[in-house]
């Protein structure tokens, strides 16, 4: 994971401050890239401990085009909370402000979490407060809300046209834009085939990265979308690219980054695919359980606060 550290090091080495919408503050460069070629190994981030299972299960509820949470929860993914919390606590929460990341605060959304736990799907509440609205998943499947399904044309294209210069699904929707909880940090993205390698890429555009928390999610994520697309478009791995426009660090993430950065990188692992997949339905029914990490060692985890 060489490539990622090194954007890490320059952010570091050659940051420019500024302020942003969280009152974090960040320190960043704009315009940055890397690429990641599957052939070199699985690109899992291994100088701290980054947790696969909750990434690949978010990557299959985006491409169910699911946009509430309880999905999420269900299985034990935990990486959109603090939004729908946050918007509930903003809207419909009649008690004086409480402080985020308080202890209150942090009671208060297990309480919120509990409820979804415990709730059925179709239940108003959850389908009310649990819903982050036409985010990610839906636009890749129902862009603009009108059946224009991204993933199932690119992978036509993918098949019957991959010299195709336009194969790229945009969760970026202006027209959509102030109904979403959190407009899309991975803005779009383009498949390339490599015709004469039989080799299926995926090029990542980026408008805000968060280079400790999001970014390694981010590189796992859509090197596993390829690997998935690939399988039912019968090509062959190939090469992620990451470009990043506003790559940041965040002020209360210096200190983990300084600790991740001394932390010599392991071997990368392998990920493999235990079920035979033909279709974007059988995409749409995968499970953890299918996927299988092998060799994967990693320093332990760096916690930092995400920024909502």
């Amino acid at each position: 994971m060489k490539q990622y550290l090194d954007l890490l090091r320059d952010i570091k080495d050659n940051w420019i401050g500024k302020d942003d919408r969280t009152w974090t503050w960040v320190r960043g460069i704009f315009g940055m890239q890397a690429k990641y070629n599957l052939d070199d190994g699985f690109p899992l981030v291994t100088t701290k401990k980054t947790f696969l299972r909750i990434i690949i299960v978010e990557l299959i509820w985006l491409i169910r085009w699911e946009t509430n949470i309880k999905y999420l929860v269900d299985r034990k993914c935990h990486i959109w909370d603090e939004w729908p919390f946050q918007n509930w606590l903003d809207n419909a929460w009649e008690a004086e402000k409480v402080e985020m990341y308080s202890e209150a605060w942090m009671e208060l959304k297990k309480e919120f979490i509990g409820k979804i736990k415990e709730w059925d799907a179709t239940d108003p509440w959850v389908q009310k407060w649990w819903d982050l609205w036409p985010v990610y998943g839906h636009q890749w499947r129902n862009f603009n809300s009108e059946w224009v399904d991204q993933i199932k044309n690119a992978i036509e294209q993918i098949k019957t046209n991959p010299t195709n210069r336009r194969i790229i699904v945009s969760a970026w929707n202006p027209a959509q834009i102030e109904d979403m909880l959190l407009p899309p940090c991975h803005a779009f993205f383009q498949f390339n085939v490599d015709t004469t390698n039989n080799k299926l890429n995926v090029q990542l555009y980026q408008r805000s990265a968060d280079m400790f928390l999001g970014v390694p999610f981010n590189i796992a994520s859509y090197s596993t979308l390829l690997m998935l697309i690939a399988e039912i478009t019968g090509l062959k791995y190939g090469t992620f690219t990451h470009t990043l426009w506003d790559a940041h660090i965040y002020n209360n993430h210096v200190d983990q980054v300084e600790e991740q950065l001394q932390n010599k990188p392991f071997p990368l692992p392998e990920l493999k695919i235990n079920k035979e997949i033909k279709t974007l339905e059988d995409i749409e029914e995968l499970e953890w359980a299918d996927f299988e990490l092998v060799n994967y060692q990693s320093h332990k985890s760096i916690k930092a606060p995400v920024a909502v």
